[in-house]
Parts: structure tokens; C-alpha cells; sequence
């Protein structure tokens, strides 16, 4: 058992000593992690639908109006959020069917087991990710 957030029965992939980065067994298991999350989002989606018309009404009191426009709104931002984390999901799992899966965009080094199964949807190693970051802090301190 778990604490992860995707998936409550997750177990983290043992790796062997003589085992290849991105073996397909691993290739496997990240594909298998990546369409359980985007199915628990669309899950996620699907009740905000139902939940949306079936809240739909229409208040006489103008705060109990408002009070539901702003539940549908924060429910709308964390959807598309989701949308947008769904994108990413669809990404990686296209990157796994390339066998281009767990290799750092920006210096083509391996991204890492471990970030891979903390972050799925990685496309960064560390240290190239931790220089981005860096560099976007220091441009927003200049404006």
C-alpha cells in the first residue's frame, strides 16, 4: 500500500541490477500508471457533469446564486486544469508508444525511475528542470 495520490495500490517498480533504462517492462508499467490517472481524471470529469446539471437551479435569492456560481466556477478552473494535466498524460503515453519515454527533453539524459514514478508526465531530468526554474525566477524578478 500506498500514499500515492493516482493510485492507492500503487507499488513502486523494482528494478533489476543487469535491467536495461526503459526496458519495456518499465515502458509498461509507467503506460499502466499514466491511463489509470487519466482515467481517475475523466472519472473526475464526469461526475462534475452530473453534478453541475444536477445542481442547476435557479435561486430566488441572489447570495445562493452567487454562492453557486462561484462553486461552479472553482469547479470549472479545477477541471481545466485537469484538461490541461490530461494533455500531458495523452503526451507521455504517445512518448512511451515512440520509446522516447523518460529521456530529458533539453539534454537527452535519463529523467530517472523514481522522478518518473513521483512526477509521470516528467519530460525534464532534474538538474535541467531545477535550471528552468532558476532562469524563470530570475526573469520575473527583473519585471
Amino acid at each position: 500500500m500506498s500514499d500515492n495520490i493516482i493510485d492507492p495500490t500503487f507499488t513502486p517498480y523494482k528494478m533489476n541490477k543487469t535491467e536495461e533504462y526503459m526496458s519495456d517492462k518499465q515502458l509498461n508499467h509507467f503506460k499502466l500508471i499514466l491511463l489509470e490517472w487519466k482515467k481517475s481524471l475523466m472519472a473526475e470529469v464526469d461526475r462534475t457533469l452530473h453534478h453541475m446539471q444536477d445542481e442547476a437551479t435557479c435561486y430566488p435569492d441572489p447570495n445562493d446564486r452567487a454562492t453557486q456560481e462561484e462553486e461552479f466556477g472553482i469547479e470549472l478552473r479545477t477541471r481545466d486544469r485537469e484538461r490541461k494535466l490530461i494533455k500531458k498524460i495523452d503526451i507521455a503515453i504517445t512518448s512511451i508508444d515512440n520509446k522516447e519515454y523518460g529521456y530529458c527533453t533539453s539534454c537527452e539524459a535519463e529523467i530517472g525511475v523514481r522522478r518518473l514514478e513521483a512526477r509521470p508526465t516528467a519530460t525534464k531530468c532534474i538538474d535541467c528542470k531545477i535550471q528552468d526554474e532558476t532562469r524563470e525566477k530570475h526573469s520575473n524578478k527583473r519585471c
